[in-house]
């Protein structure tokens, strides 16, 4: 009798956690699949086959991935006004882990905390491209030995996507 009564009192507590008026928002997208066909967001282009690191972007109103064939295509994309306000998260590829030639789905960063180099000799889908790295010494590694400037996400402007 005493289980009956313990085993009730765990079911009311998760039917009272239930009513709850707080709102839960749904899982945050963590990994991106780049399908064969599948086509940049911003360009058109194909995705696959292309060097260089990849991004991808979710709104807040949907958790559909809207995918791109670089970081500079991602970044030309949230930087419009238009869009910016309603992204829920960003995600590119942590290009200390993956070869630069075929970057993996499994190892998407979360591009707000990411470091970019801008203007390296590196070239992606679209040419030049913001190469991505989860850890700022990565990123000034990867300077060091293929140029350019080492920006956090806030110092990616219109102004540098534009300057490619």
């Amino acid at each position: 009798m005493k289980i009956i009564y313990i085993v009730l009192s765990v079911l009311c507590l998760f039917g009272l956690s239930a009513c709850s008026e707080t709102k839960v928002e749904s899982a945050a997208v963590t990994a991106i699949t780049i399908e064969r066909s599948d086509e940049c967001h911003l360009c058109g282009m194909i995705i696959e086959g292309f060097p260089g690191p990849k991004g991808g972007v979710t709104h807040k109103t949907d958790n559909i991935a809207r995918k791109f064939c670089s970081t500079r295509d991602m970044f030309a994309y949230y930087l419009d006004p238009e869009h910016k306000r309603n992204v829920k998260q960003l995600l590119v590829h942590d290009m200390s882990q993956v070869p630069w030639e075929t970057p993996s789905d499994d190892l998407f960063i979360d591009a707000r905390s990411a470091w970019y180099v801008s203007g390296s000799s590196k070239s992606g889908a679209m040419g030049t491209t913001l190469a991505s790295f989860a850890k700022q010494s990565d990123a000034f590694a990867f300077s060091s030995e293929f140029g350019g400037e080492v920006l956090n996400f806030e110092q990616v402007t219109p102004q540098i996507i534009n300057g490619f």
